[in-house]
């Protein structure tokens, strides 16, 4: 089954006018597809590399954070991006919830959440 329609769209990669077969078309040429997905590639792997040179930097896996419900105060300032002075700010206003537990301060990532919405 063909179509007959033909949609005036903008090339995302581009950006000129081209008239398009069908509903779910981006590219106006088969070059500018390639380039784009060249593109994507490309900047993916400069930021997975990016965030395994910060992990390796600071020792920490932030998948590994990320699945913990309990955290640490480092580990609470490496997944905001605060510094310690800032989170502790947080904890005397109250607007993060910690806990002593042995000797050690730990935060629920329940606090974090109703922080950030």
């Amino acid at each position: 089954m063909s179509s007959r329609i033909l949609i005036p769209k903008i090339c995302t990669f581009c950006k000129t006018p081209f008239i398009a077969k069908t509903t779910v078309t981006k590219f106006c040429s088969h070059n500018c597809s390639r380039k784009a997905w060249k593109e994507n590639n490309r900047n993916k792997k400069i930021i997975s590399s990016q965030t395994e040179e910060y992990e390796k930097s600071v020792g920490i896996d932030y998948k590994e954070i990320q699945a913990k419900e309990f955290l640490s105060i480092k580990e609470t300032c490496l997944l905001l991006g605060i510094s310690r002075m800032s989170l502790h700010r947080y904890i005397k206003n109250k607007l993060i919830i910690s806990t002593a537990l042995q000797g050690r301060v730990i935060i629920q990532k329940k606090s974090i959440i109703k922080l950030l919405k």
